[in-house]
């Protein structure tokens, strides 16, 4: 058995580096952080609630508005900007002086400002066009809203995922075509042999706000695209990026947005029942409280948003898991068709020194936090994995043309 180990190909042999001090500072502060973001936004959606605000805040929105849907609009209005007012010292800190503080970030405070006040306009702009037709559901059907809701919920997300890359996205930067020639005609090269026709790849520029280093896959159909930030470009040499590109091609070719959204629509049925059966429970035992006995009134906001986010606190570690597996396959995927074990490994060791990252994170940090495999292991599995190097088959070898 020694003997047989001994003779196996050496995939690569890259060294996990430590965590910086200041790496380290970031993970542990940033885990204070996302405990502490938990707990807000469990406690805003309360404050709401049991201080009765939010049926004096419908009141004055139903006095104003007059009708059912400017009611519901007013409403809406008013509670995103008063939640934006209590959330804004916390998001304050943790999106521009932390960032800063750690070097970061390369936004100015006006840029981080008006992006700040843009997130917030497009929500509004998100929940007057939306969130009516939900509270139409439950005023039609008390019983079965949860239902006829899920596939709203559905139907909304694939839409969003199609009209983000191309509405969205470029109101805070830049999209255009790569400035490098070359570089696009190799991952253009690459994508052919993925079996990817008329890809698309799209350079951002990234570094007006930010040092750090990531490239996605995002849109459905006419709208589906890779985007690479420039700092990847200027921190990642070509075989890396190459790599990269190889990561997001998997998720193109194995469908991965399209089996994350079957899981999402899953979920929306079970996380609706049960908001669906909570909701009631809750209203009966507290409607003198709140200030609102029907959950048609609009000032049930509050209620349905922290059961949200409690049903979303108990979902995350399977969705996590879910992804850490997507991302996982994608690693394989791009691996395979790059068969460049030192540069995969390498790429991780600049998304660890550029984004200030923990290789080795704890147990509660991966299955709360990590939506990708931990750096380390990420780096463990581009050193063993090399079949073409065993003359073994290839997981996704069926998928790659000459």
């Amino acid at each position: 058995m020694l003997e047989f180990l001994a003779a196996l190909p050496e995939c690569s042999q890259v060294a996990v580096p430590p965590a910086s001090e200041a790496a380290m500072r970031y993970y542990h502060s940033g885990n204070i952080l996302w405990f502490l973001g938990q707990l807000w936004s469990l406690g805003v959606p309360l404050l709401f609630l049991w201080t009765g605000f939010s049926g004096k805040l419908s009141s004055l929105s139903e006095k104003w508005g007059k009708r059912w849907y400017f009611t519901i609009v007013i409403y809406l209005v008013l509670f995103i900007l008063l939640t934006t007012l209590l959330n804004f010292p916390l998001d304050f800190y943790a999106g521009f002086i932390r960032e800063h503080a750690y070097g970061l970030s390369t936004q100015s405070f006006g840029r981080w400002l008006g992006n700040y006040g843009k997130g917030v306009g497009i929500t509004i702009i998100g929940a007057a066009a939306f969130v009516w037709i939900f509270y139409l559901l439950l005023k039609k059907s008390p019983r079965r809203w949860w239902l006829y809701g899920s596939f709203v919920a559905i139907a909304l997300s694939f839409f969003m995922m199609i009209i983000q890359p191309i509405w969205i996205d470029p109101l805070f930067n830049h999209f255009g075509p790569m400035k490098d020639k070359g570089l696009e005609k190799q991952i253009l090269d690459l994508a052919e042999r993925a079996g990817i026709q008329d890809g698309r790849v799209f350079e951002v520029d990234m570094s007006k706000d930010t040092n750090t280093v990531n490239a996605y896959v995002i849109g459905f159909g006419s709208t589906k695209r890779i985007v690479l930030w420039d700092t990847t470009l200027e921190q990642m040499k070509p075989d890396e990026i190459l790599f990269v590109m190889g990561h997001e091609m998997g998720h193109y070719v194995l469908h991965h947005l399209w089996w994350s959204l079957a899981y999402f629509s899953a979920l929306s049925f079970v996380t609706f029942y049960l908001i669906y059966k909570a909701s009631n429970f809750l209203l009966r035992r507290y409607k003198n409280w709140w200030g609102f006995s029907n959950l048609t009134n609009i000032a049930s906001v509050p209620l349905f948003l922290l059961l949200i986010n409690v049903f979303s606190l108990v979902t995350d570690p399977l969705s996590n898991a879910i992804s850490r597996h997507i991302e996982h396959e994608a690693d394989r995927f791009g691996l395979e068709i790059t068969q460049n074990n030192q540069a995969a490994a390498q790429t991780f060791i600049v998304l660890q020194q550029s984004n200030l990252a923990n290789p080795r994170p704890g147990l509660v940090y991966k299955i709360w936090r990590s939506s990708h495999p931990p750096l380390g292991e990420r780096i463990d599995f581009c050193n063993s994995y090399c079949p073409w190097k065993q003359d073994l088959p290839e997981k996704y070898g069926k998928y790659f043309r000459s």
